[in-house]
């Protein structure tokens, strides 16, 4: 049976026994920057260790199958049951004014959050199942790159849940003041429950407890895209490097390229669905919002609507992370056939029978300046390096969704289209 494209450009893992001359642990050493890890098997100190203590504690861990048998009955009980029975048992006394009833937007929110959620959870599921964190994150194959990627990823790999803070943290504090205002004036009614046990406690920690599980899951996977996104934006730099290092041999700079090409193809296939299902729920939402707000007549408070703008901040903030990622990918890998089109030119002009030194300075601030030591070449390295710039010129590659690369002006179409869809909805309620 022929191995599929991701099988290929995963390293089999072989016992670090069989090299002697390497130790199989340096204390004090990250192990991304070991020459043994990317040989050895996973282990639990790794420098995935933090990722898979957040996996175990947020009940994602597929490992084992009591680990997934727990998974999937907590996924049900905080995605659908908790907010569903919110619904359905929370009410705001006949007293109060229906003008400031917090539930009128309830529905609107409950609904997209409990989808991304979904949607993260079920594309973690398939992950888990099918490749693991190692090879998810490419950690198998880091021994092809250099101690400037190892490093850099090993950086990112510790920055990973700073991204997780940056977002959950300041909208956990807004959504728990709204909860607290919240359930001191709503009322609660459940078959069965006595009056005197004290349900609104317990309802108040379930509906916390069930936000921040939707949100991680969601925004976990934006992270985990971004982690991604970093390993190839390190390697299209260490590719810059290689115009310095390699002078000439063209041969090496192509085979990084089919190497980075080849993995950016992976990851643009494991997250497309993943992608493309959180725009459109994130369009439809954004659009509902839109139009139920500008046609409601209540006063908008932060006790009546200060969920859907938590809901809001939280779905752009975790897929403006992906959709950044991408479009620097894209960049990069755009920018390197101006770097190869001014290392082909240095060397060409370079002529006399002494070695010479050029500097090409990038045009653009994500392009360094580039010291390349050349020497004269046969004619036949000439036609190297021209078809070596007419590959990258027609397969500079990047994150695709269905053969739409995910650039700057995918971008600016979706910002064109979006915009459209709001204008249209202002009309439609001016009208």
């Amino acid at each position: 049976m022929k191995p599929s494209s991701e099988q290929a450009i995963a390293t089999t893992s072989i016992d670090i026994d069989s090299y002697p001359n390497e130790e199989k642990h340096q204390p004090n050493v990250p192990l991304l920057l070991q020459p043994s890890y990317a040989r050895s098997k996973s282990i639990t100190s790794d420098e995935l260790q933090n990722l898979r203590m957040s996996l175990k504690w947020c009940a994602l861990d597929h490992s084992s199958s009591v680990g997934k048998f727990i998974s999937y009955v907590l996924f049900i009980f905080l995605t659908v049951a908790i907010p569903l029975l919110t619904s359905l048992f929370v009410r705001v006394p006949a007293s109060a004014s229906q003008d400031n009833n917090p539930f009128s937007f309830n529905k609107l929110v409950q609904l997209p959050e409990s989808a991304l959620s979904i949607i993260g959870f079920f594309t973690l599921s398939r992950f888990f199942r099918r490749y693991g964190l190692r090879q998810l994150l490419f950690l198998d194959v880091l021994q092809d790159d250099s101690m400037y990627v190892r490093r850099g990823y090993s950086r990112e790999l510790q920055k990973a849940f700073r991204y997780l803070a940056c977002i959950i943290l300041p909208s956990f504090f807004v959504e728990l003041a709204h909860k607290i205002l919240l359930f001191l004036r709503v009322k609660i009614s459940v078959p069965h429950i006595t009056p005197d046990f004290p349900l609104n406690s317990v309802v108040f920690a379930l509906v916390l407890i069930s936000w921040v599980y939707r949100t991680g899951v969601f925004l976990f996977v934006c992270v985990l895209f971004k982690l991604t996104c970093e390993l190839q934006i390190l390697r299209f730099e260490g590719l810059h490097k290689l115009f310095e290092e390699c002078g000439s041999d063209s041969s090496v700079i192509f085979r990084e390229h089919v190497r980075i090409r080849r993995q950016l193809w992976v990851t643009s296939h494991r997250y497309r669905f993943f992608i493309i299902s959180c725009l459109l729920t994130i369009t439809v939402s954004q659009l509902s919002s839109l139009l139920l707000v500008l046609e409601s007549k209540s006063d908008k408070t932060f006790f009546n609507s200060g969920d859907l703008v938590i809901c809001s901040a939280v779905q752009l903030s975790g897929f403006f992370l992906c959709l950044i990622g991408a479009a620097r990918i894209t960049h990069r890998a755009q920018g390197i056939v101006s770097i190869a089109a001014r290392w082909h030119m240095l060397v060409t002009n370079a002529s006399g029978d002494e070695s010479e030194q050029w500097k090409a300075s990038g045009s653009d601030s994500d392009s360094s300046d580039i010291y390349i030591s050349v020497t004269p070449q046969l004619p036949s390295s000439f036609q190297t390096r021209q078809a070596l710039v007419t590959y990258l010129q027609h397969n500079y590659g990047g994150i695709t969704l269905f053969g739409f690369l995910l650039d700057r002006g995918l971008l600016h179409t979706l910002f064109a289209f979006e915009f459209s869809l709001v204008l249209w909805i202002l009309s439609m309620v001016a009208v």
